[in-house]
């Protein structure tokens, strides 16, 4: 035949491909400390032994790194896109009152890179090591004239459990409960969209000294959930602020009730400077303004819930009307 008729040829290289799992394997092993799989990693499917809990019940998350991600190629900081990665998925596993266990991650690429891949790896390990979760497997997907060069598609899954009479029932909050806040290292990877759309519009408002900063990865929330057990905080509810901003990710909590929170501006690092460009409810609707993790509890214990955490504070209560309604200022 004239023509080389083989995988490689075609622009995927399965050699490659499994030099890559071989190298992660430090970095993967770092994830199983505290926990470890039931049986050895690399197999086709991972397995957790359950039999510590009670009665478990098993919760389940996924989610992106978003339009962040275009930002983060663009400065090479590959290891923030792996924490985001992480942050996503696991802190919604914490809203549950469930143990992060298992974590998956899909990665999309036209081409292997293998420093890329492993820089992706490391931030996930990193952030996963933190909060006793197990890099538990993935997919890295090589798709030639799908996904161009220079992009990555990335995607995480985080599979948790908690024991039936400790997963948390927002069906318990009542008026006069209130809203304790917990401060964000920036936007989390939500929003990015139109942060990208005003950086375009003033470019160079933003200094390229500053970026790092305002792409600062997705805070992981595991220390309060710990600070909260520790402390025997009755939690009714905790949100974790993405997608939505502040009401979506409130209202999905309050049923027929209703919260009002009086936030103060957000003046962390650059963020003002995309701020400014934004109303104000636009802002309180898209991003979670400072404020990444909520949690609401009974009046008698806000003091408790805020004592273990330096930048914890009382952001407003519940009401019957129906509605969160933001005041910023």
């Amino acid at each position: 035949m004239s023509e080389d008729f083989t995988y490689k040829s075609a622009g995927v290289d399965i050699k490659e491909a499994a030099e890559l799992v071989g190298d992660i394997g430090e970095l993967r092993g770092r994830t199983e400390g505290k926990r470890k799989l039931m049986q050895a990693f690399g197999l086709f499917a991972a397995s957790y032994d359950l039999s510590d809990y009670k009665e478990p019940v098993i919760v389940t998350g996924c989610d992106g790194v978003g339009t962040k991600l275009e930002l983060l190629l663009e400065y090479d900081l590959l290891e923030i896109a792996g924490k985001d990665l992480v942050a996503m998925s696991v802190n919604d596993i914490l809203t549950t009152g469930g143990d992060p266990l298992l974590f998956l991650d899909y990665v999309g690429i036209g081409r292997i890179d293998k420093d890329k891949i492993k820089r992706l790896i490391a931030g996930m390990a990193e952030y996963l090591e933190s909060c006793a979760c197990i890099l538990a497997g993935g997919e890295t997907a090589e798709m030639p004239g799908i996904v161009p060069d220079g992009v990555i598609e990335l995607s995480g899954f985080c599979i948790g459990a908690a024991e039936k009479p400790d997963l948390i029932d927002p069906a318990r909050i009542e008026v006069g409960d209130v809203l304790i806040g917990y401060p964000s290292d920036g936007f989390h990877a939500n929003g990015w969209s139109l942060v990208r759309k005003i950086l375009k519009a003033f470019p160079g408002e933003v200094s390229a000294e500053e970026m790092p900063s305002l792409l600062a990865p997705t805070r992981l929330y595991h220390d309060v959930v710990a600070g909260l057990r520790e402390a025997a905080v009755d939690v009714k509810a905790m949100a974790h602020n993405t997608g939505g901003g502040l009401p979506e990710n409130l209202e999905r909590l309050l049923g027929d009730k209703g919260a009002n929170l009086k936030i103060p501006r957000w003046e962390l690092g650059a963020v003002p400077k995309i701020l400014q460009h934004v109303e104000d409810q636009e802002a309180v609707k898209t991003f979670n303004m400072g404020w990444g993790w909520i949690t609401i509890v009974p009046a008698a214990d806000a003091e408790k819930a805020m004592a273990f955490h330096d930048g914890a504070r009382i952001l407003g209560e519940i009401v019957s009307e129906h509605g969160v309604r933001v005041e910023v200022g």
